[in-house]
C-alpha cells in the first residue's frame, strides 16, 4: 500500500505503508534518560532484566550488530547509549564523528534487537548508568577501561564482557576507506 504525505510546499512525497511504520517504529525506540528511566522502572517491576551497552558507533559495521545481538541474549531488554557528537569530539577527535548523532542512533533503532537508544552527552556512560541502573551493562574485553564497574555494581548490576568480532573495527573501516581514497 502506498501512502502520500503533503508537505508545506507542494511538492508530496510518497511512501510504502510499511516503510512508514518501520520508521515510525525506529523513532519510538530513542527516548531521553527521562523516559527511560520510568520505562525501566515499570520493566523492572514485571521482573525483565535489563542490558545496556554504549559508544560512539560512528561508522555502524557488523562487528557492532554482532555485540549488540550478543548483548540481547543476555537479559530481556537492551538499551544502547549512544555518545552525542559534543561527547565523541571531545574524546576521540575533532574530526569526528563522522555521521551525527540522530543518524548513528536511528540506524541503532532500526536494529531488531535493540529495544531502546538514547543519545548521551557526558563523555562516558556513568551518569546514564546511574539512571538506568542495569542489570548487566556490556562492554568490549579489549575496550574495557572499567570506569562503569562501580556505578554498575553500586546499583545491584554487573559487567559483562564481549570478545571483539575479528577484522570488524570502526579503525580498521576507516584505514581502509583513507587507503581506498587516497589513490
Amino acid at each position: 500500500m502506498v501512502m502520500s504525505v503533503p508537505l508545506k510546499s507542494s511538492a508530496t512525497v510518497t511512501f510504502l505503508k510499511q516503510e512508514m511504520l518501520l520508521l515510525l517504529m525506529f523513532r519510538t525506540k530513542m527516548k531521553t534518560r527521562e523516559e527511560l528511566q520510568q520505562i525501566v522502572e515499570k520493566l523492572k517491576k514485571q521482573g525483565k532484566t535489563i542490558v545496556t551497552t554504549n559508544g560512539s558507533f560512528d561508522l555502524l559495521h557488523m562487528g557492532h550488530v554482532e555485540t549488540f545481538f550478543e548483548a540481547k541474549k543476555q537479559g530481556d531488554v537492551l538499551i544502547v547509549g549512544v555518545n552525542s557528537d559534543a561527547s565523541v569530539k571531545r574524546y576521540k577527535s575533532p574530526d569526528r564523528p563522522l555521521i551525527p548523532e540522530e543518524d548513528r542512533a536511528g540506524m541503532i533503532a532500526a536494529l531488531s534487537c535493540v529495544d531502546y537508544v538514547t543519545i548521551f552527552d557526558e563523555d562516558d556512560p556513568r551518569a546514564l548508568l546511574g539512571v538506568l541502573k542495569p542489570h548487566i551493562h556490556i562492554k568490549s574485553k579489549s575496550g574495557y577501561k572499567g570506569i562503569e564497574e562501580e556505578t554498575v555494581v553500586k546499583h545491584g548490576g554487573r559487567i559483562v564482557l564481549l570478545d571483539d568480532v575479528p577484522g570488524k573495527s570502526t579503525t580498521q573501516l576507516i584505514e581502509k576507506i583513507l587507503k581506498v581514497y587516497k589513490k
